[in-house]
């Protein structure tokens, strides 16, 4: 028991007295903890008095300075992503069903897929209705399911309406620009640039949102690598494969992705609703094929 100790340190949590305490007791300093008034007071001898209030300083300022950093919020995921995979499912199944019966005109590929030299007239449509075309089964079965793959991660992470109209007016826009600076003779069909823009979305945009993090900048690129490495392993193979429209597909997501960091855009994106950006994605696809089939 110490005579005439004064106080060093006061608290209502026993633990942090008692780490303060052993504190000092590791550099000589001797101390008792005593309970006051519903708290816990840590006294020493007055000739110690200055020192320990020294030792306890600088014990402050260390565990201050190697406290991690706090981590910073999670990333807000959105419901319902599902349903935007169900509508595209359904888009491409119900065109796949209209062009095999002979529904609406009878070649729907003339009228829809992509030719350069119609593009270049004017039909700038066919960027968007050739999207909802497929070569054969296989074809369809592909993109089917790498599409419901990457637009439901897409619609997780920035709500299903907004990743769906990205996704479409992104791969319609790459498909009219490579149209528009192809050979008139070039001609293509298939949903694969939309998938690509997808893959470009996700990764640029969980690339951004790392850099909130405090990490290693490799770490912190992992998603941009990534999509990198899934763009090179799965958008250049096959005897067939569009490589140019992938790209420009993986190139416009990823500029959409960094479109929606900035501030007026993104003041947009939290004032629309998922629901209406869904129906203008679908809207702007079914537009697209009746300027189609008038024409």
């Amino acid at each position: 028991m110490l005579t005439e100790a004064v106080e060093v340190y006061r608290s209502a949590r026993r633990a942090d007295c008692a780490e303060r305490e052993f504190v000092l007791t590791a550099v000589g300093v001797p101390s008792e903890m005593q309970r006051e008034d519903g708290t816990y007071v840590l006294r020493v001898d007055p000739l110690w008095h200055e020192q320990a209030l020294a030792h306890l300083r600088r014990y402050q300022e260390e565990s201050r300075a190697v406290r991690p950093p706090a981590p910073p919020a999670a990333v807000p995921l959105y419901p319902h992503a599902w349903v935007g995979c169900v509508l595209y499912a359904l888009v491409l199944l119900g065109v796949a069903y209209a062009v095999s019966a002979d529904l609406g005109r009878l070649d729907a590929f003339d009228a829809g897929d992509i030719e350069a030299s119609r593009v270049q007239t004017g039909q700038w449509w066919r960027a968007w209705t050739a999207l909802t075309l497929h070569l054969d089964p296989a074809h369809l079965v592909t993109n089917l399911g790498a599409g419901v793959w990457f637009g439901y991660l897409c619609g997780r992470l920035l709500g299903v309406g907004t990743a769906w109209l990205l996704i479409v007016a992104g791969a319609g826009i790459a498909n009219l620009l490579e149209a528009l600076l192809s050979p008139p003779s070039y001609a293509s069909a298939g949903a694969s640039t939309a998938i690509f823009t997808a893959l470009g979305l996700l990764a640029v945009y969980s690339w951004q949102e790392r850099r909130r993090f405090r990490q290693h900048w490799a770490l912190r690129a992992s998603p941009l690598v990534a999509g990198v490495v899934m763009l090179g392993w799965t958008g250049t193979a096959g005897e067939h494969t569009d490589i140019v429209a992938h790209l420009a597909g993986f190139a416009m997501g990823g500029a959409l992705a960094l479109l929606l960091r900035l501030e007026r855009p993104a003041g947009w994106r939290r004032k629309l609703p998922q629901w209406l950006s869904g129906a203008l994605a679908l809207g702007w696809v079914a537009l697209a094929w009746a300027l189609a089939l008038r024409s």
